[in-house]
């Protein structure tokens, strides 16, 4: 049965369709947005927000471990909490049991459980509790702008034809924001008990007690990093020489050194050629014929489109080699009033991008002014501890060439605020044009980086320059005293004129 002609169909709940849902609704639209697993996406529900929940409270665990520095004493422990490797250590030594498995508490120094514990499985249930929360939030937004919701999977049967839920729907205006897929490593498929993907994380009724994490990249620094703290034992195996190898070196370096610090065992230009189960664990065989054993092992190999199977073909949407829709700075693709964002397009797979492709595409198809996406404006933080966040130019373009800029860095330890909070790791560095000082970008490795990248992000926006941010007040003592200091650092002297 025909539904009676709608503005703007959307195939997909996530970031990407839900906020050009919300824009479009805005400028008059009739909009229905297709979306089976429920609003808010992979993002909300699978991805994002449950693994930065997950992080949050590994962040508490990490300000407990450095509580004794601070002077804070906790019972049943004498100086720093160690990480759950150095009281295995010691059990095995002592003789002593080592305090049972990560989750019920970390070992105090005699070896017996401290008064620190993670309970993994009230852990797990706040974070799909607040996953389905924050659903539910961007359910009520939508129905609060009269957005009509489908809870089915859809499939396009032209270019403005959407067929979902046994309905057909026509539209001027599509909008493809169908997300993507863990990736799977053929001889590593995932049985969501002992072989993980991301998404499967939080059905778990235990913490790892020893984790292998396969893939170094943004998803598997940042959840090695989490367990590492909450307590398991990590093994992170990175394909390349160093973690984190698409990001700042400077950055990558600190993170990487952190994690050895802390006990973590890396294994860097190991590649992993299969994963099995082994009796109540896995093995990783790795390329090389070493063999790698954990209790779990989670893969964070990358992430694939979900193209197949929409209807891409039939509406006449080109995709690439890869199968990620291909799409211009404002979103459209190659079939006229089909727009695409988000995951499913491969550009900068990020929920803010994902979220502004949506809006562009809306923006675009309905008329209104709108200035193409600007991936050099994009700031982005990788959730590790401490955090990296980064906008603008990179270290590598300048370094080659091709963009022409001065930088200084300042590590944080300079900082009054750090020092009066333990924080030892992590630097700020500004890039600005040689001649006129305009800031081109920025890298901060710190913990809340995700916050103070802000300012950075500003100054690229806007195109100020190191001396409007030298001459901008910060908070003394603050962390982002350290961003105004590297801007006095990069002024130049008033030329002499004489």
């Amino acid at each position: 049965m025909s539904q009676p002609h709608a503005d703007v169909a959307i195939l997909g709940g996530g970031p990407g369709g839900y906020e050009a849902a919300l824009v479009a609704a805005q400028l008059g639209a009739r909009v229905t947005v297709v979306e089976a697993d429920g609003l808010g996406g992979a993002c909300v529900l699978t991805d994002c927000v449950p693994s930065k929940t997950l992080i949050a409270t590994s962040e508490t665990m990490g300000i407990l471990h450095g509580a004794a520095d601070l002077g804070i004493r906790i019972e049943g422990y004498e100086g720093r909490l160690r990480p759950r490797q150095e009281a295995l250590a010691g059990a095995a030594r002592t003789g002593r049991p080592a305090g049972g498995p990560p989750g019920a508490g970390h070992p105090g120094p005699d070896g017996r459980p401290g008064s620190v514990a993670v309970d993994a499985p009230r852990l797990y249930g706040r974070v799909k509790a607040l996953a389905r929360a924050q659903s539910a939030d961007v359910a009520a937004r939508l129905a609060a702008e009269g957005v009509e919701v489908i809870a089915a999977r859809g499939t396009l049967a032209g270019p403005h034809t959407v067929l979902a839920g046994g309905r057909e729907i026509t539209a001027g205006v599509v909008l493809l924001a169908t997300g993507g897929l863990p990736r799977q490593l053929p001889g590593a498929e995932p049985d969501g008990e002992r072989i993980l993907n991301w998404r499967q994380l939080y059905d778990l009724t235990e913490l790892p007690s020893e984790l292998v994490v396969v893939g170094s990249g943004v998803t598997g620094a940042e959840f090695a990093s989490a367990y590492q703290a909450l307590g398991s034992q990590v093994t992170l195996i990175s394909s390349r020489d160093r973690v984190l190898p698409h990001e700042d070196p400077d950055a990558a370096v600190v993170v990487e050194d952190v994690f050895r610090r802390r006990g973590m065992t890396v294994l860097s230009r190991s590649r992993a050629a299969g994963v099995k189960r082994e009796g109540n664990g896995v093995a990783v065989t790795l390329a090389d014929g070493r063999t790698v054993r954990g209790s779990h092992c989670l893969l964070t190999v990358g992430l694939v489109p979900a193209t197949t199977g929409v209807g891409l073909e039939e509406a006449g949407v080109a995709v690439d080699e890869r199968s990620f829709v291909q799409v211009d700075k404002v979103s459209r693709t190659s079939a006229p009033g089909v727009y695409a964002a988000g995951d499913c397009t491969g550009v900068l797979m990020l929920a803010s991008v994902a979220a502004m492709q949506g809006r562009i595409a809306m923006w675009h198809a309905l008329g209104e002014a709108v200035q193409p996406l600007r991936l050099d404006h994009v700031a982005a933080t990788i959730f590790t501890e401490p955090e990296i966040a980064t906008v603008g130019v990179t270290q590598a373009s300048v370094d080659s060439g091709q963009v022409e800029a001065t930088s200084v860095k300042l590590a944080l330890s300079t900082n009054a605020r750090a020092k009066m909070q333990g924080f030892r790791d992590g630097f700020v560095k500004l890039f600005a044009r040689p001649r006129s000082g305009t800031v081109v970008g920025g890298v901060v490795v710190a913990p809340r980086a995700s916050e103070l990248i802000l300012a950075v992000s500003l100054a690229v926006e806007q195109m100020l320059t190191v001396d409007q941010m030298a001459h901008t007040f910060a908070v003394y003592p603050s962390l982002s005293g350290s961003l105004t200091e590297a801007a006095r650092k990069l002024m130049r002297p008033a030329e002499d004129t004489r």
